[in-house]
């Protein structure tokens, strides 16, 4: 278990790994390898620099160094930095864009809660 800045992240995938399918979790993810599904989470998200995600991301807090082709779906705040290529749509409640960073598409404030029962 890793824990940035009291954020828990349990699950991390290597860089050399590939996933092909979704990954589903209750807790924080970091990413430095590549998968080819959705990643969902309650919890934070991180892609690493070299990291590659063919498909949607939800969860947290999210924070992207990598590339991403699909949405992004933060209950918190997205991150993209400046090594980021997103293709895709956001939505946030807050979003913090740095110079240099890649984005292709639009974006959208959250009203509701994503994990809100019912």
């Amino acid at each position: 278990m890793i824990n940035k800045n009291n954020m828990v992240i349990q699950t991390m995938i290597g860089e050399d790994t590939v996933v092909d399918g979704p990954i589903d979790s209750k807790s924080g993810v970091i990413i430095y390898g590549s998968i080819n599904g959705k990643v969902n989470t309650k919890g934070p998200v991180r892609i690493a620099k070299n990291a590659v995600v063919n498909g949607d991301v939800i969860g947290k807090d999210i924070r992207i160094g990598g590339a991403v082709n699909g949405d992004v779906i933060s209950n918190g705040q997205v991150t993209l930095v400046k090594t980021c290529c997103l293709k895709g749509d956001i939505t946030y409640r807050k979003l913090h864009i740095e110079d240099g960073a890649q984005f292709e598409g639009k974006c959208e404030i959250l009203k509701d809660d994503i994990y809100k029962e019912g």
